[in-house]
């Protein structure tokens, strides 16, 4: 019996609460080494302290209970060590994102960022001939269906022997912004007829007066660039319905680092003027 601890020693050592070593052993978590059967109070050993820190520490950094199920479950360090490296992983892309968002709102702060002028070109866009995919898509699994949609897209053009002809790129239908549940087509110009494969289907992207801003990083974070193009619109030219367009210049297929990703932001017009 001496070589047991209660379960708030056990909570003192770890700086677990008695609540959480309670849930976890529901869950299956961390498990009590001893119950006892009359008084069902739950003992632990010294040797499950270890265990109980780096589950701690796990939680710490934000890594869900199935997850640390998984690491701690894992068969040898190899395993463990690529759970841990791909949840490290997500942890530094969640850091990014938050650098940047920081980044942007401390420029929408700054004096006189307001009043500068935005770089936007009037431009007329030729009908253009495309592998494409066109899903109804949730703006919330936006950004992963959009890798995965222009992967297939990458690998249908090349493994049909077409020739690219221009930057990728993507229609958004209106649902997409009000709803943010809507059409959605991202598409890959090219030469020669398109066979249908998986969800690649041959495709015209239709010709289009358009008013065009570029923005830096990645498409999810465009809402600036957009609301800039709005405003631009809105005093310069005549708006037109039709699908919002995006052209990704530089993605993930060219560099990991998403502060030099580029994508132009396309709004539909019709031109009154030079």
């Amino acid at each position: 019996m001496g070589s047991f601890l209660s379960i708030g020693d056990f909570s003192r050592a770890t700086h677990l609460t008695v609540k959480t070593l309670r849930h976890y052993h529901d869950v299956g978590l961390l498990e009590p080494a001893d119950i006892d059967p009359v008084t069902g109070y739950r003992r632990y050993t010294v040797g499950q302290i270890p265990a109980a820190q780096v589950i701690r520490r796990f939680r710490e950094l934000g890594m869900p209970l199935e997850e640390i199920r998984t690491v701690m479950d894992a068969p040898d360090v190899d395993t463990r060590n690529q759970h841990i490296a791909a949840h490290l992983n997500r942890l530094e892309a969640e850091l990014g994102r938050t650098q940047r968002a920081v980044a942007s709102l401390r420029d929408l702060l700054a004096p006189g960022e307001a009043d500068a002028v935005p770089d936007i070109t009037l431009r007329e866009a030729p009908a253009i001939h495309a592998a494409a995919v066109t899903e109804t898509v949730a703006m919330t699994d936006g950004a992963a269906w959009m890798q995965g949609a222009l992967g297939e897209l990458y690998a249908t053009v090349a493994g049909q022997g077409l020739a690219q002809t221009g930057p990728a790129g993507g229609l958004f239908t209106d649902a997409v912004f009000t709803a943010h549940h809507g059409e959605s087509t991202v598409f890959v110009p090219c030469e020669g007829p398109v066979r249908p494969l998986g969800r690649v289907r041959p495709a015209e992207v239709p010709a289009a007066e358009l008013a065009v801003i570029e923005h830096a990083g990645p498409p999810i974070e465009s809402d600036r660039a957009y609301g800039a193009l709005a405003a631009y619109v809105e005093r310069h030219a005549l708006a037109v319905q039709g699908p919002i367009r995006e052209y990704y210049l530089v993605g993930q297929r060219d560099t990991a680092d998403v502060t030099r990703w580029r994508t132009e932001v396309c709004w539909p017009v019709f031109r009154v003027g030079s």
